[in-house]
């Protein structure tokens, strides 16, 4: 632990010391965060988000019962990647303030019926600009920080078990290709999930991951619980721990510095031409591949997802467009946007069309990546590979 004993017992306002030896140590009370009883502050609604990555198989659903959630499918390898996949259930809302509780630990109340399943995860976000961004980015591409996941396992047995995961196991530095932490709160204290972060939190998820096999999950509630005060303590001190003073804010995301993107070596390029510079929706502001292939620094995104087949199995990150430097949203015309090929500028696709607005923004919202219907698709300036599947436009651009 980042905490010592003493901090554990700052509960006065103001700073004093406590001369009786004899003090009875004061304990503060779990946090609801998520339960499932219907009361206002703690009742969410959770959405099912199966793996997005290209050929990904993995399934599940999220059903409510009267008093509990439960989470159930299966975590299969992805064909293309040879790896597995993840399902999860997110909720997003506004939740009671936890900082309190920093020292201590989230705890789930959960049974399951595959309690050998290895891949169990649960996060937090906090302090996101856009949770859905933050929580597929794990912090490895620009501004995804403040989504915090830490791995818990869950005991056999029919009957509810309260499962701590302590606040310093949490890391919002994570690969989103695995969900393993690339920094632990130890290791960089930015990555911590401080009071703070506590007191404002924006998503819950909970993760199948990492691991292949069936899934079934049950949840009952989630709370935040303070730490168990040291019993023989005497003086009250305000102590704060050193991931707080040094991880008062998540660090701006770090910028590039402007430079010529090169385009994938010819015998992996697959676009007639190089990716057009100032693309409307400012992917172009995006220098790196943030993609998990190894490629040279020097090729941008767009022309790794678009124009690079060594990344044939993925697309940019999922909820790119709810990134601030992006807000897709905040950029659509009036009525129909045309979306124009990247590399030769051709028209792909003319949204929203025979739907509304909000029926496009709900589409996209649901599967993280902007989705479009038959009749939105400029079919002239589109093909589609009909043995693999893959979409590319006459340009060669996916």
């Amino acid at each position: 632990s980042h905490f010592s004993v003493i901090a554990m017992l700052a509960f006065a306002a103001t700073v004093k010391q406590v001369l009786s030896t004899a003090t009875t140590p004061t304990v503060l009370a779990s946090i609801p965060l998520v339960t499932f009883d219907g009361e206002k502050a703690t009742t969410h609604e959770f959405v099912e988000l199966n793996d997005p990555v290209m050929g990904g198989r993995s399934s599940g659903t999220w059903s409510v019962m009267p008093t509990f959630g439960v989470m159930d499918g299966e975590v299969v390898d992805v064909p293309s990647l040879q790896a597995p996949g993840f399902i999860k259930a997110a909720a997003d809302g506004a939740f009671p303030d936890a900082a309190s509780a920093s020292a201590g630990a989230l705890e789930l109340e959960v049974r399951s019926t595959t309690p050998q399943y290895a891949g169990f995860r649960v996060s937090l976000a906090a302090g996101a600009v856009a949770p859905p961004y933050s929580c597929a980015g794990g912090g490895s591409i620009p501004l995804s920080r403040g989504c915090y996941k830490a791995k818990f396992s869950v005991p056999a047995g029919d009957g509810w078990h309260a499962v701590s995961v302590p606040f310093a196991s949490f890391s919002d530095l994570w690969s989103p290709a695995t969900g393993e932490h690339t920094k632990e709160c130890s290791e960089d204290a930015s990555a911590c999930l401080t009071a703070k972060k506590l007191s404002s939190l924006q998503r819950v998820e909970l993760w199948a991951e990492g691991a292949v096999g069936k899934v079934h999950l049950e949840l009952k509630s989630v709370s935040a619980v303070p730490a168990a005060p040291h019993p023989n303590s005497t003086p009250l001190l305000t102590v704060s721990s050193p991931a707080a003073l040094a991880a008062a804010a998540a660090p701006a995301a770090a910028t590039t510095a402007s430079r010529t993107a090169t385009r994938p070596p010819a015998r992996f390029g697959t676009c007639s031409g190089a990716v057009q510079k100032q693309l409307r929706f400012g992917i172009s502001g995006r220098e790196q591949p943030t993609v998990p292939v190894p490629l040279p620094a020097t090729e941008s995104l767009a022309e790794a997802v678009c124009c690079d087949n060594r990344t044939v199995a993925y697309a940019e990150p999922r909820f790119l467009y709810q990134a601030p430097d992006i807000a897709l949203y905040s950029r659509l015309d009036a009525g129909v946007t045309t979306f124009y090929d990247s590399v030769c500028g051709l028209p792909l696709f003319r949204a929203p069309l025979n739907r509304s607005l909000a029926a496009f923004k709900a589409d996209t919202d649901e599967h993280g990546w902007p989705s479009f219907r038959t009749a939105e698709v400029v079919a002239a300036n589109v093909v589609t590979d009909v043995k693999s599947g893959l979409v590319s436009s006459r340009c060669g651009a996916r």
